[in-house]
């Protein structure tokens, strides 16, 4: 399988996507003709820049200024969207991926002001341009996803958002280029590691705002982020407008054999923090032929010390209900003297926003952390035996050479068994374990 991943240590825009796209080998002239082919008066422009001591590609949407405020600015006919200029609104009628990332001053300021436009028109520009099918549906649901975030915010219905800045050519733009860009790679899966989304304010139609932005939080959704560097917006709302248009899933740096890489700038220099976007693409490696029963798992883990044993009995039960895999509790020596217990939930990534509304919900703590780590798992299948009682299932483990490692009756089986017939539970499980060596050592004879 094909996988491109997103390494998104200094978040995410959408022109350091477009970066990162160039810089792994999707020509720059297929963005360039996608530009042209939405006939609104931008195009793009690239350039190698440095950043924090790294090189990488810097895409901009340059703007054809408006014929009728020439006159106004001179000769000047153009001006450049790297998204970091000055403030630009985030939310409802002034909304913009603006790229935290550069100050650079216009060429063109002041009077001009973007165009409103409605979501429909700009899905009717998409819809109007020569591209393909999957380019366009992908680009329409970007802008969909961010009407209905908008609309959400605001409390209105998403036929009446009217966009500003997102409506502008420049946003029209790196999302449309950014779709056919991604197609051109031709992967199978995309994936991201959490997302630094920054820290500190934006300036904003609605006022001065914290980072992340409400737009931006409300695309984002459950994705993992976290805060760390220079205090800046880090993911824009169109940088997490893209993310959902990939259907990005996040966790560790997958096994691959990389075959590109990339890195897209931001705009402004941030030393001793690169600011950039890393994206590698290659074949996913087999686990099965690397390391048989790998997988990511999910560790969740809180301490409380003011919780009812029992409440905690009860919270461990609705947990594993909910699909962890493992749920357990140890007690621990906290500040002041005091005893606390840590309850850590073990499950797959994907459970993590159920399992964590649980603990906030069900418990008293007031935080918790949780990480990503490597599981492995030998190959499991199923045997029955016979006893006095009737058939036990034993559960067998297998490593990869298919050598049997381990075999042990099933408990629940087991309890049934010795509740039905009446017998102490650990002689279902002993009378199991015989009849199991005594299959195994006739089968060896069969083998011999």
């Amino acid at each position: 399988m094909r996988v491109a991943y997103l390494e998104c240590f200094s978040g995410i825009s959408g022109d350091m996507l477009l970066g990162a796209l160039v810089d792994a080998g999707v020509p720059f002239e297929l963005l360039a003709k996608t530009a042209a082919a939405l006939k609104v008066g931008a195009r793009l422009e690239k350039r190698t820049v440095m950043r924090g001591g790294l090189t990488g590609t810097k895409v901009g949407v340059i703007e054809d200024q408006d014929p009728r405020e020439q006159g106004n600015k001179g000769a000047s006919t153009a001006h450049s969207h790297d998204h970091g200029e000055h403030d630009h609104g985030h939310e409802g009628h002034a909304h913009l991926d603006h790229d935290h990332h550069e100050q650079k001053a216009h060429e063109y300021r002041g009077e001009h002001s973007h165009e409103h436009r409605s979501l429909s028109a700009i899905l009717g520009i998409i819809e109007a341009a020569p591209l393909s099918e999957s380019v366009k549906a992908r680009a329409s649901r970007a802008f969909q996803l961010l009407g209905e975030a908008e609309a959400a915010i605001h409390s209105i219905p998403i036929e009446k958002v009217h966009f500003h800045e997102v409506g502008a050519a420049d946003t029209i733009v790196d999302i449309v280029c950014a779709a056919a860009g991604c197609e051109a790679l031709l992967v199978d899966k995309w994936m991201a590691s959490p997302l630094n989304v920054g820290s500190g304010t934006v300036k904003c139609a609605h006022g001065t705002l914290p980072v992340p932005a409400p737009a931006t939080l409300a695309l984002l959704g459950d994705a993992p982020v976290y805060s760390a560097g220079y205090p800046m917006e880090r993911v824009t709302p169109t940088g997490a407008a893209l993310l959902r248009m990939l259907d990005v899933t996040y966790g560790p740096l997958p096994g691959m054999r990389v075959e590109a890489r990339g890195y897209g700038a931001g705009g402004r220099d941030t030393p001793g923090e690169p600011n950039l976007l890393r994206l590698l693409v290659g074949e996913e490696t087999s686990e099965a032929s690397t390391e048989p029963g790998t997988e990511s798992i999910a560790v969740m883990e809180t301490v409380i010390d003011d919780a009812n044993p029992q409440l905690l009995a009860y919270v461990s039960e609705l947990l594993l209900e909910a699909g962890a895999w493992d749920v357990y509790r140890t007690a621990v020596q906290m500040k002041k003297g005091r005893t606390g217990i840590q309850v850590t939930v073990l499950s797959s990534p994907e459970r993590v926003p159920v399992l964590r509304e649980i603990l906030f919900r069900e418990t008293t703590t007031i935080g918790l952390r949780w990480r990503i780590e490597n599981k492995m798992a030998l190959a499991r299948e199923f045997a029955d035996v016979e006893t006095e009682w009737g058939k036990v299932r034993m559960k067998v483990a297998r490593l990869a050479s298919g050598e049997i490692a381990n075999a042990s009756p099933e408990y629940e089986h087991c309890r049934t068994i010795a509740r039905q017939h009446g017998v102490p539970l650990k002689k279902v499980m002993q009378a199991a374990m015989r009849a199991w060596g005594m299959s195994a050592a006739d089968a060896k004879k069969v083998g011999d």
